[in-house]
C-alpha cells in the first residue's frame, strides 16, 4: 500500500510525494515509509475494530434470538404437562355414564371439549384473560366432581374484579390438577379442596389447599417435591415473569399442603 501510495502521489499529484515532510521527499525514504505504515495502520485497525463490532453484535443477536427459542420451546413444553391420565379417566367415566344412558353424558363431553379447546387453541399466547382461565379451572373442577361424585367437595371463592386481567394460560390449572392428583387420588373418602381468588389492584392471590395424601409413601415423597407439576409452574414463573411480579409460598404439615401464589395480573 505504501508503494502503490508513493507511486500514485509521485506520478499523478506531485513529485515531492511528502509535502507535510519535515524535507522534500522525492525517493522511497525509510521515514516516508515509516510514517506511511503507521498512517495506514490507523485506517486498518479502525475498519477492523467498525467489523469486529458489527461481527459480535450480529453474535449477539443469534444468540438471544436462539435463547429466546430455546425458552419459547421450554414454555410451551411446560404448558403441555396436564397429566393424559385426566383425560383417560374422564373418557372413562364418559363411557360408563353413556352406558348408563345418564342424562349427565352430553354435560360432561361438552366440558371436556371446552377444556380441550382452551388447551388447544388458547395457550398459544404469551398471557390469557384471567376470566379464561377460571373458566378453564372450573370445567377441569366440574369433570373431576364426576369422576369422584359425592366424595369431593371443592369450595370455590372469587373476590374483586377480574375484568381485564391477564395471565399466563394454564398456570394455575397446574395448582389445581397438582391438589386433584396428591389430595384427592391418593386419599381415601371425603376429601375438601379450598380455591380462593383475590384480586386487588394489579395483583392476583391465589390460594389453594388440599389435604396431604394418606399413604406414608406418596406422602414423604410429596413433602419433598412438591409433585413434578409444582416444578413445571416454578420454571414457568421463571421464565415468563419479572422476579417483582410473583412470589411463590408452598407449605405443608400433617393434615394440609397450601399453595400460595401472589402475581402481577395487569
Amino acid at each position: 500500500m505504501v508503494i502503490i501510495k508513493f507511486n500514485l502521489t509521485y506520478y499523478l499529484v506531485s513529485t515531492n510525494v511528502w509535502p507535510e515532510g519535515p524535507v522534500i521527499t522525492e525517493s522511497l525514504t525509510l521515514n516516508y515509509t515509516i510514517d506511511m505504515m503507521i498512517g495506514e495502520l490507523y485506517v486498518v485497525t479502525f475498519v477492523t475494530a467498525i467489523k469486529m463490532t458489527l461481527d459480535f453484535l450480529e453474535e449477539h443477536k443469534r444468540v438471544a434470538d436462539l435463547e429466546k427459542a430455546q425458552l419459547e420451546t421450554e414454555l410451551l413444553f411446560l404448558k403441555s404437562q396436564i397429566s393424559p391420565h385426566f383425560f383417560f379417566n374422564t373418557l372413562n367415566n364418559i363411557n360408563s355414564l353413556a352406558l348408563e344412558k345418564s342424562n349427565k353424558t352430553s354435560k360432561i363431553i361438552l366440558k371436556l371439549s371446552e377444556l380441550m379447546r382452551y388447551l388447544l387453541y388458547e395457550t398459544k399466547h404469551k398471557r390469557q384473560t384471567l376470566a379464561n382461565e377460571i373458566l378453564c379451572i372450573q370445567n377441569y373442577i366440574d369433570l373431576e366432581k364426576v369422576r369422584h361424585d359425592e366424595q369431593l367437595e371443592v369450595n370455590m371463592s372469587i373476590s374483586g374484579s377480574i375484568q381485564d386481567k391477564v395471565i399466563a394460560p394454564i398456570l394455575l390449572l397446574s395448582f389445581i390438577e397438582n391438589a386433584f392428583k396428591h389430595g384427592v387420588n391418593k386419599n381415601i373418602g371425603n376429601v375438601k379442596i379450598d380455591i380462593d381468588f383475590t384480586i386487588k389492584e394489579d395483583f392476583l392471590y391465589f390460594t389453594i389447599s388440599n389435604p396431604m395424601p394418606s399413604n406414608t409413601k406418596h406422602k414423604k415423597r410429596f413433602n419433598k417435591t412438591g409433585g413434578i407439576g409444582l416444578e413445571n409452574v416454578k420454571k414457568r414463573l421463571a421464565l415468563g415473569y419479572n422476579r417483582n411480579d410473583y412470589k411463590l409460598t408452598i407449605k405443608s404439615d400433617k393434615e394440609l399442603f397450601v399453595v400460595k401464589l401472589k402475581i402481577k395480573v395487569a
